[in-house]
């Protein structure tokens, strides 16, 4: 895998947000964490990851809120997002992946670790 990809993680269960930044850790990314919106907002503008992976259901702020803040930065407009949820059907949810190409959408039940990790690896285009 190319070097130094970085990943941010939002998720406010931190159970899954230490096991998703461990095993992206693990995988070789530079793995970013925050707990809210709010957090994660600040987190990527800063840093800049090569994608965010994004709970939607969220103190503070929300996913939803925060990839609308997100989107309207020059360079947040063009980063990968890959929402992570347990909304599996939602108008809004069909709405944002029918308008944003940069947009991906899994349902944590129904997806394993491993599924996430080669979701985010395709979306990157990085060989595995």
């Amino acid at each position: 895998m190319k070097k130094g990809l970085s990943i941010l993680i939002v998720e406010d269960e931190r159970a899954l947000l230490q096991v998703l930044a461990d095993k992206f850790t693990r995988e070789g990314f530079l793995a970013l964490t925050a707990a809210d919106g709010s957090e994660g907002l600040k987190a990527a503008l800063k840093h800049k990851p090569d994608i965010i992976v994004l709970d939607i259901i969220m103190p503070s702020m929300d996913g939803l809120q925060m990839l609308k803040k997100l989107r309207e930065n020059k360079w947040g407009q063009n980063v990968p997002v890959l929402i992570l949820s347990n909304l599996s059907d939602s108008e809004e949810n069909e709405s944002l992946l029918a308008t944003d190409k940069r947009l991906g959408y899994l349902i944590k039940s129904n997806w394993g670790l491993d599924d996430v990790v080669k979701k985010v690896k395709e979306t990157l285009g990085v060989l595995f």
